[in-house]
Parts: C-alpha cells; sequence; structure tokens
C-alpha cells in the first residue's frame, strides 16, 4: 500500500507566527496561523484538513459499502465538522460529526444507515481517531 505524506513548517511564536502546510502529492499548499485556527482567520487550520480527510475517506468507505451490498450509489456528499475544544490547559479535537446524504437507487432507508453506520465504524480514518466522538447523521435522497 501506498505511503502519504504531508508537511508543515511554522515559524515565530504560538500567537504571532505563521505557517504552511503541504501534501506531498502538491496537491495542496495553503497557509495557517493561530488566528486561522483558534479565530476566524484567513487560512487553513489541522481540523479543517482533518476534516477534509475524514469526510473523503467515509464518502469512498459508503460507497464500497452500498456497492458490496448489491446497490449503486449515484452520489455521496459528506460533511464533516470537527470540534476543538479547550480542556484543562490545553486543546483537544473532542468531537467530530459526519453529515451525510446520499442517491441510492432502490435502498430503503434502514439499509441505508445500517451501511453508513458500518462506515462510520470501519473507514481508515474514523479508526485513526477512535479516541474522538464520531457522531453521523445520514440522510437518504
Amino acid at each position: 500500500m501506498a505511503l502519504r505524506t504531508a508537511n508543515a513548517v511554522w515559524n515565530g511564536t504560538l500567537k504571532e507566527g505563521k505557517g504552511r502546510m503541504t501534501f506531498g502529492s502538491g496537491a495542496f499548499d495553503g497557509a495557517y496561523s493561530f488566528s486561522s485556527r483558534f479565530e476566524e482567520g484567513t487560512g487553513t487550520n489541522p481540523e479543517e484538513l482533518l476534516g477534509a480527510a475524514h469526510a473523503g475517506c467515509f464518502s469512498m468507505a459508503f460507497s464500497g459499502g452500498l456497492t458490496r451490498a448489491g446497490f449503486t450509489p449515484t452520489s455521496i456528499a459528506t460533511k464533516a465538522s470537527v470540534r476543538l475544544e479547550k480542556v484543562g490547559e490545553g486543546f483537544k479535537i473532542t468531537t467530530i460529526e459526519l453529515k451525510t446524504e446520499g442517491k441510492v437507487p432502490g435502498i430503503d432507508r434502514a439499509k441505508f444507515i445500517e451501511i453508513a453506520e458500518g462506515a462510520k465504524k470501519n473507514c481508515p480514518v474514523s479508526q485513526a481517531l477512535a479516541g474522538v466522538s464520531i457522531t453521523l447523521d445520514a440522510t437518504l435522497l
């Protein structure tokens, strides 16, 4: 299996410094700062990138589960909301909320939810984040 890489460089102090995060593939290069992470400043942040990874992984796993169950999904759209909170003296990612919508001809709601829950539990990113509360809201369109 492939090994994926990402890089981050931070220059300066925590509050006044700035950094860049890049994907090894070259598909992403973005600035981040204290403001983009803890306030509403411009740029990205680790939680946003983690959310993108989780939404992408879940969507693929859900599609795979649907296909293995004999359904052909038309589309799966997932939003991951990653909650970063102050806990004690530091910060912790406490919750990731997955909200997915799927167009899947011929499936009933119960089977759709069952397969979605399996994808939430078994996608590699969910497994890597097992210490975080992960919720799921799945809507069959």
